[in-house]
């Protein structure tokens, strides 16, 4: 028990949740040799596979994660979301999460939380404790709070994100250096606040490691050239992670969870240029770029990753299928996209039908199918146009639905069959607060 639960009076069971953005739980698994803090973590507690949401992409997920509920309720859908009743679109942040979090809810029952670095989070929230906005935040200066926070982070040279552009060049040297960088920084502060031990939930996410697997994956899955330097970063966030557990105090549970998988990357997919190629979609003319500039006569158009809508009549703007037509249209596009063979291989593992993933007040801009990509197949959905279907541009990682991680430490926990839902409704468990089972789309794991 901390010091400030000793003065409080307070025995209320507490935790520590820290995310490792896009970490497949068989990456670890398969070198808990090297990586022994979350070996031990594992064995003292609950460890296993999960899988993520529909579709697997950062902005989704996280939401997901941390209210316990679909996009039809959070109403993100991925990192570009469509406005109601139009064709401009838009990049959710934190204040288009439309479902409490778990720290809110938290706060409401007045536990205190410190949130750090959760994608999709800008502006940081007030009625925490402490924030600072992970993924698509601007500055520190803008992205935490209190001032306190921001004057610390700053301090330190924190990072909101790692520098991406690096890992596009061959030499990956600087793009890992920089990789550490970022790491190093994000757990001093972590630690610098656990150690304050002020806290009853803490949430903090090492977003690094998403970054290092879009660049690096590929050496790692076929022995490339920087293999080594994957796995050296790997045990370091393993060091980390075991310091940080060693300084929780007796009352605190840690929780230690990744939002998708990943899987080396083989081909992007245009499904744009297919959907072009293959009649379902046109623009109005040569000089095209986004979304509005699609044709009144297009049948049906893609957001990414792998998001595909029909232009509906009295949903779109500028609608061409009729309402009796939908379902009709959305079963042959459905078949085609099931039908789509890629360089080696079918490029969909399966087609998920909006109905099947996606419930709530805000399934009215929800993609009426979602292809979940075999692995290899990265799904890409620009508006520039491309001559080809299939690519392949600087990633050599991709996100995947399955194999996302999950670890508890708590030998009362079981993972198997666990999916992202499951996570927010075992946390408010794990803290000891009550909930109703209709709350979330997942269940406790307790």
């Amino acid at each position: 028990m901390g010091l400030f639960d000793r003065l409080r009076g307070d025995d209320a069971p507490r935790v520590a949740f820290f995310g490792i953005d896009g970490v497949p739980y068989s990456l670890l698994a398969d070198h808990f040799d090297e990586f022994e803090n979350l070996a031990a973590l594992a064995e003292d507690g609950a460890a296993g596979p999960i899988d993520s949401i529909v579709p697997p992409e950062s902005s989704a997920c996280w939401p997901g994660l941390t209210t316990g509920k679909n996009p039809g309720e959070t109403g993100v859908y991925g990192f570009q979301d469509r406005e109601v009743g139009s064709y401009d679109t838009y990049v959710p942040m934190g204040r288009d999460v439309q479902a409490d979090r778990v720290w809110d809810i938290a706060q409401e029952e007045g536990r205190d939380a410190t949130v750090m670095n959760v994608p999709v989070t800008f502006p940081p929230q007030r009625n925490v404790q402490r924030m600072v906005s992970g993924f698509l935040s601007p500055g520190i200066d803008k992205a935490a709070y209190p001032d306190e926070l921001a004057e610390y982070l700053d301090g330190i040279d924190y990072k909101i994100d790692a520098n991406a552009k690096l890992g596009h060049d061959d030499d990956k040297s600087a793009f890992i250096e920089n990789a550490h960088k970022t790491l190093d920084a994000r757990y001093e502060a972590f630690s610098n606040y656990v150690e304050q031990d002020d806290w009853d939930l803490f949430f903090g996410v090492f977003m690094t490691t998403d970054r290092v697997n879009h660049f690096l994956f590929e050496h790692y899955e076929k022995d490339g050239e920087y293999k080594e330097e994957f796995l050296e970063f790997y045990r370091k966030l393993d060091d980390y992670l075991g310091q940080l557990r060693e300084q929780l105090p007796e009352d605190v549970t840690m929780v230690v969870a990744s939002d998708h998988g990943f899987t080396t990357l083989e081909h992007e997919v245009h499904c744009n240029a297919w959907l072009e190629e293959n009649g379902w979609l046109d623009f109005e003319d040569d000089d095209h770029e986004e979304l509005g500039d699609i044709s009144d006569d297009t049948t049906a158009y893609s957001l990414i990753p792998g998001r595909f809508y029909i232009n509906l009549e009295g949903r779109e703007p500028r609608g061409s299928v009729p309402e009796e037509d939908y379902e009709e249209v959305r079963q042959e596009l459905k078949e085609e996209l099931e039908a789509l063979e890629g360089p080696h291989g079918p490029v969909a593992d399966r087609v998920v039908e909006k109905e099947d993933a996606f419930r709530g007040d805000h399934d009215d801009i929800a993609p009426d199918l979602v292809v979940i990509p075999n692995h290899g197949y990265d799904l890409k959905a620009g508006f520039k146009g491309h001559e080809d279907v299939f690519g392949k541009g600087p990633r050599n990682g991709m996100h995947s639905f399955d194999n996302a991680c999950l670890f508890i430490d708590d030998p009362e926990a079981t993972v198997k069959g666990a999916d992202l839902f499951d996570i927010t409704p075992t946390l408010l468990d794990l803290l000891d607060i009550e909930y109703g089972r209709a709350d979330f789309d997942g269940a406790t794991l307790l």
